[in-house]
């Protein structure tokens, strides 16, 4: 896959700390797991394959939506990055809640929707999987807009936390204001809980392609020179970078 120590989903300082603040266990937000299939599709028919996923597996999951099963989902196309030519995934409050579902999903299907799938198999013959948790942003909790900016890092595992805390401790406020002035619909970062070599992803979403590009260049001015950058970088130091059309979500 395509990879480069520049241009990953920036995330700007904040020199402000939320210092004297500290969440009590009330005040902790719901935890969000997210299964994500990652596929790898033959590009001459990948459209094709959007018209199949809708076919064969968007009622199922509009099912599970309903009853409660999983929050929201997603079918995404890429746009720019790396191998993958489509991504799905759907979110739920714990790993056993996405695998019940998963199965849940898996047991509706009927003869109909199960030929559309094999048709889906021979374009997108393989994928990989993974499963994030939530560690700070508002992904899972609102609608996404119809275009995302994916990055997928590679990550030293003795210093993540480390991440992470300056992902919640002194970016998050940046984003959640991006949010607020309607420059973002969302923002994530994310924890590798089961999957392949990539430790953490960080996402964003904006209405379309060109808004989610202008803010994401008004994020990369902000960290030009920023210490906080050079640390993400050298805990992370190298990654894969996404930009997803979204096209189908619940809610």
């Amino acid at each position: 896959m395509k990879k480069s120590k520049i241009g990953a989903l920036v995330l700007p300082v904040c020199l402000c700390l939320m210092s004297g603040m500290t969440a009590s266990a009330e005040d902790k937000p719901a935890d969000v797991f997210v299964y994500s299939t990652y596929h790898y599709c033959t590009f001459s028919k990948q459209d094709r394959a959007d018209e199949l996923f809708e076919q064969s597996q968007k009622p199922s999951y509009d099912a599970v939506i309903k009853d409660g099963s999983v929050s929201s989902y997603g079918w995404l196309a890429h746009n720019t990055g790396g191998q993958w030519r489509r991504a799905d995934y759907f979110t739920a409050a714990s790993v056993q809640g996405l695998l019940d579902a998963q199965k849940k999903m898996n047991d509706m299907d009927d003869a109909k929707a199960k030929k559309a799938f094999d048709e889906f198999g021979g374009i997108c013959s393989s994928h990989d999987d993974y499963i994030w948790r939530r560690v700070a942003g508002n992904i899972g909790t609102t609608a996404r807009g119809g275009a995302a900016f994916s990055t997928y890092y590679v990550c030293d595992q003795g210093r993540e936390d480390q991440a992470d805390d300056l992902v919640k401790n002194t970016l998050a406020p940046m984003f959640d204001k991006m949010v607020t002035d309607g420059k973002l619909k969302t923002w994530g970062w994310n924890e590798h809980i089961v999957g392949g070599e990539y430790r953490r992803m960080a996402t964003m979403s904006a209405t379309d392609v060109k808004s989610l590009m202008a803010a994401r260049g008004e994020l990369v001015e902000s960290m030009q020179n920023s210490a906080a950058g050079a640390l993400l970088n050298d805990i992370c130091p190298s990654h894969t970078d996404y930009i997803w059309e979204i096209k189908f979500q619940a809610p």
